[in-house]
Parts: C-alpha cells; structure tokens; sequence
C-alpha cells in the first residue's frame, strides 16, 4: 500500500507538466500561423493580391470564337507574374490602374466575358479599351516604306507613348486577334480598296503596316499603275497607291475622294478651274474599278465645310448640271444627298458583284480643346482614357451613315464612340521639325487609332 501510494503521488508532477508542454507549443502554433510557411500555401490568390475592384484583368481573345476561362483560373496567378511597375507621378484613378501592366499576356484575365451566340449580333461599338503589354502591331520606327513620316509620332519629339499600349475589347462577342500571315491568307486573290479623305488614308497606311509587321517588304510590288495611280506633273501626291503581295496576290489599295462625290473640272484646260461637285454621282474611279474590289471601305466627313468648298473650288451638281436648290444648298443637306447617294448605287451594284463587301466607316472625332484648329485649339492631353474607357449605347453615333444604310446590304464601321475617348492620341503639337504651335487634333498618331479600325474590320470579313 505505502509503495502503492508513494508511485501515484510521483505520477501527478509528471501530469501536470506535459500538460503545461502542450499547452504551450499550442498557443506557440497559433501565434505564429500568420507567419508558418505551411499555412500560407492554403491562401488563395485572390488572398494574396488585393487588386482594385474597378481593376479586370483581361484574357487575350486569340480568335473569334475562343473558349473563355474557367472558374478557378484567378487562382492559378503567382507573386513571380505580378508587375511590379511604378506608377507615374500625377496619374490617378482609372488612368493609374491602367497603368499597371502585367508582364506576360498569359496572366491576363477578365471576369465575366461573355460569348456571341448565333442568335445574338455583336455591336462592335460597345466594349471598352484594356491595357495590352502586347501593343503595339509595328513599330512607326521600321514601318518608313508605307508610312508618311509625319504620321509616326515616333520620329517626333513627343515624349510619351502610352497611347500605344491598348487594344479594343467589345462586350459581347470575341475580338479576332489580328495576325499578318493569316490575314493575308484570308486575302488571298483579293482586293481591299480604301476611298475617302485623309483619315481613310491613315487607315490604308495603317493595314499596309499590319500586313508587313511594320518590316521592309521589297517584295511587295507598287500596282498603282493598273489604277491610275500615279503621280502627273505639278502634283503633290498621286491620287492614291496600290500594294500587291506577291505570295497571296492580295492587294491593299487607297483612293483619295474627300466627298465621295464624283468631281470633274469645268475647264480642263484651266488649272486653276472650278470643279463641278456631282452629289448624286460616285467617283469615276469607283464605277470604273468597283468589279476588281472584294472589300470596299468608304469614309467622308471632315471635307464637308464651306471653308473646305470654297478652297476645293467644288461647286455642286445634281442631275448633271449646278445646284439652285437653296436647300440643297446648306452643307449637312448635301452632305446627307452624297452619302444616300453612293449608298444606293452602290447596293444597287452588290447585285451584279457578289464577291463585293462595302463597309462605311463612321466619322473620326476630332478633339480640339479651347479653340479650333484654326483659333489656338490643342490636345494636349497625354494621359490615356482619362474620360473613360467604355462605352455603351443603342444604335450608331452617326445617324446620317446609319439611316443611308438601313435597308441595305452595306456594312457599318462604327468606330466614333471608341475613338472619341482616346483624345491623348493625336498628332498634337509634335511634328518632324519640332514642336510647334499649332496642334493636329484631327489626325492620328501611327502606331494607334486606326490600327484598332481595321481589326474591327478584319474580325467582321
């Protein structure tokens, strides 16, 4: 008995002391949970990275089509994918996130991307613009065979070149990622006429810089000669240029015609003659080369101006003999007479030319600010999208192009809403001589604008 309780009384020490023990590697194991690298495995992503809510990453859309991510995928971002890159002093909200750009477009995502179905048309004027490491297509550095110099904002002393940076992302439907080898593949045996002013120009310049990746192409032969497209005596460009890719015989092609109108000199005889604007005839290039296009890409706008008119010497026509309708007169009526004009003959024409696809491309914003481009305006702005990047409405921006082709089997390149947010991407101030007083708030900085043009009409081929 006395052995007995001797061993017992021993025994309780030893108890209570392996319970202190436990006790306290307990309490050790959860003060340091935070910090025990075990624990941290089981933190999510979304854990990890407290990204901004108005912040979606983006997924890169490879082709029409393209199966979207599955639920889970934000778990799979690892600290060595995040950009770390410092953002510049003065940008704030959504032009500060636009800012951060992640490293690899592997790592892009964006939530809720939802698919165009056969059943739902895709509005390509709805959607928003997100940052892509991936920008820009070419470089305005290489690109010299086809780009006019003053055009390419990298050859000037402009200082910034985020503008370049974003690429267009519609809401409800896949935007086709554009790739030169399958473009022209898609062209092949075909020809892309672009008709219409300047900007339509840029537009032509910037598809031929597509085309190439913005690399020297000697084998890519000028055929502006099979349209007439040469340079005469004591003219300062050709009215137009014609490219042919030998491999695929595609042909990009550009003609100028500010109005859409055809225009014949009253005296040709007379440099200095009037010419006689025919509002309810196309241009004769057009009538005369229409049935070797495969795409047509129509614009006007910025031409239609008593100022414009008068310095043209455009003098208007209808019915083969001058206007003396006063109402026809005023600029938007003709303007509107013009449009629903070549519309028409032009679908009449698809009938005969089933090959053919016409688009109209709506007009290109121009963005002047305190003043117009004649009276100090300027568009000094260099933070992108500083007045949002989305953009949602019902029906087109340009109604006059938009009630021409109602009925028709013409196309519409909605592009105004777009580019109406992206003023930071202007010629501006910067030109090859330096930086000068007057600003070109009309024209764009190539690499930029147009580029995202001519995707949109590259998806919808």
């Amino acid at each position: 008995m006395k052995g007995g309780n001797i061993y017992s009384f021993k025994g309780r020490p030893i108890s209570v002391a392996l319970a202190l023990v436990v006790l306290v590697l307990f309490s050790t194991l959860l003060w340091t949970w935070e910090t025990n690298p075990i624990a941290t495995t089981f933190r999510s992503a979304q854990e990890w990275y407290h990204l901004p809510s108005d912040f979606h990453m983006e997924v890169p859309i490879h082709s029409a089509g393209t199966p979207k991510p599955k639920k889970g995928v934000e778990k799979s971002l690892t600290p060595s994918r995040v950009n770390e890159t410092k953002l510049p002093l003065g940008i704030k909200g959504a032009a500060a996130v636009d800012s951060i750009r992640p490293q690899s477009p592997d790592f892009i995502y964006k939530k809720g991307l939802k698919s165009s179905s056969r059943n739902e048309a895709c509005n390509y004027a709805n959607g928003k613009w997100v940052a892509d490491s991936r920008r820009p297509l070419y470089s305005g550095f290489n690109c010299k065979q086809w780009l006019s110099s003053m055009w390419s904002c990298r050859m000037t002393q402009r200082p910034d070149f985020s503008f370049e940076g974003y690429r267009w992302q519609p809401k409800n439907c896949d935007m086709q990622e554009f790739e030169r080898s399958k473009f022209l593949r898609k062209m092949k045996d075909k020809t892309i006429a672009f008709i219409g002013d300047s900007l339509g120009r840029q537009q032509f310049q910037s598809l031929m810089c597509m085309a190439t990746g913005g690399e020297e192409s000697p084998e890519v032969e000028n055929v502006g000669w099979e349209y007439g497209l040469v340079k005469h005596r004591g003219a300062i460009r050709p009215d137009g240029w014609a490219y042919r890719f030998p491999k695929t015989n595609t042909t990009i092609l550009y003609y100028w015609s500010a109005s859409l109108c055809d225009l014949v000199p009253l005296n040709i005889n007379d440099k200095h003659t009037n010419i006689a604007m025919h509002l309810d005839r196309p241009p004769a290039f057009m009538r005369q080369f229409l049935h070797r296009f495969n795409v047509l890409v129509l614009n006007t706008g910025h031409h239609w101006n008593r100022g414009k008119l008068n310095g043209n010497r455009w003098v208007m026509h209808v019915n083969g003999k001058q206007n003396e309708d006063k109402k026809i007169e005023e600029i938007a009526n003709a303007k509107n007479l013009a449009i629903k004009s070549v519309v028409r003959w032009l679908d009449l024409q698809l009938v005969s030319h089933p090959q053919l696809k016409v688009f109209f491309r709506t007009l290109s914003p121009r963005h002047f600010f305190n003043g117009d481009w004649n009276t100090g305006g300027s568009c000094d702005n260099t933070i992108p999208l500083s007045k949002g990047r989305e953009v949602s409405q019902e029906g087109s921006s340009d109604p006059v192009i938009e009630g021409a082709l109602k009925g028709t089997k013409i196309k519409i390149l909605d592009i105004t809403p777009l580019s109406q947010l992206r003023d930071e991407a202007h010629m501006s101030r910067y030109t090859l001589r330096g930086i000068v007083n007057a600003s070109d708030c009309l024209h764009w900085c190539l690499p930029g604008i147009p580029d995202t043009w001519n995707e949109l009409l590259v998806t919808q081929l």
